[in-house]
């Protein structure tokens, strides 16, 4: 979800009200995904990296992160929506971990759509992460194998991402999912996150649709 700045930059806005737009397009891509029945929907909210942004700004994300959760519930709720978190949330402000636990905890039995948010998260960390926990389960190499490491990452029971959507014009993953996206479709757009609207998703959809998948790997010789 890239160019919330941009965007605000672009109408002389602070950064706080790209966010803010930002937010109400995550609902509608959210509320959109459900109606489409797409049953996996992950959101790159907070990577571990944008703890090096300024304190306020780091501090006003998390404020609205934990009021949008808190207006959202019912509706999550009523969709049959499971929210589920990727990334280390330990090191959130309590307020907002309080609120991420307590979301996760009242939406876990919802089965139509697992919403992921991704959140202090790191590709590359998940990957060292999950390479810890084999060790400290004192797995051999002999049974390790990619369905075996797959189970300690973040999405374990969650099917690889079919299509991975990057606004704002990057050309880069930007350590999103990187051992889940092996076989992804990518889909980049220059609209800003806030501009994405249904509409834009829709687009995405139907260039995805149009595409032959080859999930092994490149034609040969």
């Amino acid at each position: 979800m890239d160019g919330n700045g941009r965007w605000a930059h672009g109408k002389n806005l602070p950064r706080s009200e790209g966010h803010n737009q930002g937010t109400k397009t995550a609902k509608a891509i959210v509320e959109e995904s459900r109606r489409l029945n797409i049953q996996y929907l992950t959101l790159y909210a907070f990577s571990r990296e944008n703890w090096a942004r300024p304190k306020e700004e780091v501090s006003f994300l998390f404020g609205l992160l934990t009021r949008f959760l808190k207006g959202e519930l019912q509706t999550l709720v009523k969709h049959d929506i499971r929210l589920n978190i990727l990334g280390d949330i330990n090191d959130l402000p309590l307020t907002a971990r309080k609120v991420i636990e307590h979301v996760c905890s009242k939406t876990k039995s919802n089965k139509s759509m697992t919403l992921n948010l991704a959140l202090n998260y790191s590709g590359r960390f998940e990957i060292v992460r999950a390479c810890r926990l084999i060790l400290e389960q004192g797995l051999s190499a002999d049974q390790i194998d990619e369905k075996k490491f797959s189970d300690y990452l973040y999405t374990a029971d969650q099917p690889d991402p079919d299509l991975i959507i990057r606004t704002s014009g990057e050309l880069r993953i930007s350590n999103y999912l990187l051992y889940q996206s092996a076989y992804s479709e990518f889909y980049f757009t220059k609209t800003l996150w806030p501009d994405f609207t249904t509409g834009e998703l829709h687009l995405a959809l139907e260039d995805y649709a149009s595409r032959q998948r080859r999930l092994g790997g490149v034609d040969p010789l």
